[in-house]
């Protein structure tokens, strides 16, 4: 059997990583199950170097559809044209799809068409929030997908609600998690910790990257500034977008305490997130990481794809409203911050669960 397996993104290739990694282990043990890995090219990133390849010890991709740039529209159309181009000349049994980028439901709509079944890595989660294009990634790619591997008993429900069969949801965890608990012993510290005289638990770490957070230009003053008034005397480590950097600059926001920073690699940013007092973000992966991390965190959005990071773990989502975030900092402050858990299945083994799945597909 042959599995084709597909990235856009950054955070796609943590959740491939374990998977590629699970794959080499029984191949060592004789399995005949083989793989490619496509990156579809969606976002372009400096830092998307061999050395990031090295450091999630995953081999380069195989191929790169270099289809980045544009609209959703046009980007989803160059994805699909390569990826049906690229298809024709590369076969395979199953395509494999993560996460809820454009590249998941562009490459799930030419596999079902070129009839290759498709599995979906974190199939089923839902944020009800049709403003996100993930959303309707989301919701295209699991009305298309044969095969759902999911994250949470939410999950399941929301595939149930759609009518999916129960023999096609397995239940396996969170790939992301396996990649976390690999690399945590490989933690780096930055170089900004020194130049800036971090202290473990004494700093915060902001992340905002949503275009209805960081593309108003007032309600991106007001979310910075209440950050800052409310974080007593914490330094605020944001590394940050260019584009954000800009409307920043063009907003004159600046602060004593709060330390822009180029956008970081992953084993410095999480030795960050570990040793933080909390992490503010408007992310849907970095709610998982701290939950695990057991480090505070609280969400800058009205809704959230990843509702077990807050009935079980670290997260509290506490919206845009500038009274919420100072009442929810005062809180972090005061230490009366929950104690979360871990959910279910997110033990660094899913996926050992996914490739054993995907070798009784085979037979």
């Amino acid at each position: 059997m042959h599995i084709t397996l597909i990235a856009g993104a950054r955070p796609n290739f943590m959740k491939i990583a374990p998977i590629i990694h699970a794959i080499h282990q029984i191949q060592a043990e004789g399995s005949s199950l083989r793989y490619s890995l496509v990156h579809t090219g969606q976002h372009y990133d400096e830092k998307m170097s061999g050395q990031f390849f090295a450091e999630l010890e995953i081999p380069e991709p195989n191929e790169n559809l270099q289809a980045g740039g544009g609209t959703q529209a046009e980007q989803t159309a160059a994805i699909m044209i390569r990826f049906e181009k690229y298809l024709e000349t590369n076969p395979t049994d199953l395509v494999l799809v993560v996460g809820d980028v454009t590249s998941t439901m562009a490459c799930a709509i030419v596999a079902q068409k070129a009839r290759i079944k498709v599995a979906h890595v974190e199939g089923g989660i839902r944020s009800n929030d049709w403003t996100m294009p993930e959303e309707i990634n989301r919701l295209v790619t699991d009305a298309i997908s044969d095969y759902f591997f999911t994250t949470s008993e939410v999950a399941n429900e929301n595939l149930r609600k759609i009518g999916v069969k129960e023999e096609k949801i397995h239940f396996v965890g969170n790939t992301m998690i396996d990649t976390l608990l690999k690399q945590m012993p490989r933690f780096k510290k930055p170089e900004l910790w020194d130049k800036l005289q971090l202290i473990d638990k004494e700093y915060l770490v902001l992340t905002l990257h949503r275009p209805s957070n960081v593309d108003e230009e007032t309600k991106l003053k007001t979310l910075i500034d209440q950050i800052i008034s409310s974080s007593e005397d914490c330094p605020i480590v944001f590394p940050v977008h260019p584009r954000t950097a800009k409307m920043i600059e063009l907003l004159g926001i600046s602060h004593p305490r709060l330390h822009m920073v180029d956008s970081m690699g992953y084993l410095e940013f999480n030795y960050l997130v570990q040793r933080a007092k909390l992490v503010v973000t408007d992310s849907g992966g970095i709610t998982e990481e701290t939950t695990v991390m057991q480090v505070p965190c609280m969400t800058l959005r009205d809704t959230t794809e990843r509702p077990e990071t807050v009935t079980d773990g670290t997260n509290e989502l506490v919206g845009t409203d500038p009274k919420e975030i100072e009442k929810m900092l005062k809180k972090c402050f005061s230490g009366n911050w929950k104690t979360g858990s871990l959910p279910a299945l997110w033990d660094g083994k899913t996926a050992e669960r996914i490739v054993e799945i995907l070798t009784k597909l085979n037979h």
